[in-house]
């Protein structure tokens, strides 16, 4: 595969985030999200992930093909060194790579803003997803029985966790 650029998520990204949020919403493997997002939506996201919380891209030939972020896990000043995090993959682009590239560089920037744990949430059917993972460090916690619901049928989420020191 080409060189993928790993970079930080700008203004100019904002159409293909969109997309590719989108496709992870339709293909109901990645969020429980069931409504597509508009661009005003995508601009608040790209606007709250500039800071602490970042968002990043995985670029190549020009064209952003993925995209993880930071994101917070709680309010509580406890929890301050905590991030979750999002990862999505354009559709055509998956199993390729570009999830463990994202992903490793979204540890350096967790650790240059101070967070010493990620956790993320998945579907214990999204293998895909939980190989990339795993391969990372990251471990299961456990599962949340019918912790929400999708296309009217309630649905079990995983919890997992990656220390960074």
């Amino acid at each position: 595969m080409e060189r993928i650029i790993i970079r930080k998520a700008e203004i100019r990204d904002i159409d293909r985030i969109l997309t590719i949020y989108n496709q992870g919403i339709e293909d109901r493997v990645a969020t429980l999200e069931t409504e597509p997002k508009d661009r005003t939506y995508m601009a608040e996201w790209l606007k709250a992930h500039q800071g602490r919380y970042t968002g990043i891209v995985a670029e190549l030939e020009g064209e952003v093909i993925g995209w993880a972020s930071l994101n917070p896990y709680s309010p509580r000043k406890a929890y301050a060194g905590v991030a979750d995090i999002s990862v999505y993959i354009e559709r055509n682009s998956r199993g390729k790579g570009i999830g463990r590239k994202l992903l490793s560089s979204l540890e350096v920037k967790a650790r240059e803003n101070g967070f010493h744990k990620l956790v993320l949430f998945t579907f214990p059917f999204n293998k895909l997803g939980q190989q990339l993972y795993q391969k990372c460090g990251y471990r299961e916690v456990g599962t949340f029985k019918n912790q929400g619901i999708l296309d009217g049928i309630y649905v079990d989420v995983m919890a997992m966790e990656k220390l960074l020191t």
